[in-house]
């Protein structure tokens, strides 16, 4: 993904314009946390192509298999992913059909499916997941540990406070 050496200028010259009476800091989050988001999601995109998994299927396959001993509802697996019941449903299905999770009756509520990985679906999930961390330690390595450790600790505060501090309550608003 390139782009031009002028880049950062150019869009912290858009969020001036797009601060206008605002909080100038305000505003460079809201355009830069998109920015990175985006570029980000076309990295991954990039990063996942040799394993057959879209973004939203690498990511809801890791959400269930890296979940350590706890299985997933489709509600929790929404949740964690950000994604619509809807969207979910369809990316189960697609897991599903590939053979990385099925789903399961809950032996405590027999109302309730859970979701779990299957031993591909955990080896592949685990897989990818070393490949993606060695790959994005590559693409930082310009960054230092302590720009890392800021880096890590902004977007893990800029989360916890999109959310209000309730990731639960947050997400069932935005799945519905």
């Amino acid at each position: 993904m390139a782009f031009s050496s002028d880049h950062p200028r150019e869009v912290d010259a858009a969020v001036g314009r797009l601060a206008g009476d605002n909080e100038p800091d305000t505003a460079g989050i809201l355009v830069w946390a998109y920015v990175a988001g985006r570029q980000l999601d076309v990295w991954l995109s990039e990063a996942l192509a040799d394993s057959g998994l879209s973004t939203s299927d690498y990511g809801a396959l890791a959400g269930v298999a890296l979940a350590d001993d706890r299985l997933m509802t489709a509600g929790d697996l929404a949740r964690w992913v950000v994604q619509t019941s809807g969207g979910t449903t369809k990316t189960l299905q697609r897991l599903v059909d590939r053979g990385l999770v099925r789903r399961v009756a809950d032996p405590d509520d027999g109302r309730r499916t859970l979701i779990e990985p299957t031993p591909d679906g955990s080896r592949i999930a685990q897989t990818v997941a070393a490949r993606l961390v060695a790959k994005l330690d590559r693409d930082l390595s310009g960054l230092g540990p302590t720009e890392r450790r800021s880096m890590l600790k902004a977007f893990r505060h800029l989360s916890v406070h999109l959310t209000g501090g309730d990731f639960a309550h947050r997400a069932r608003q935005a799945v519905g």
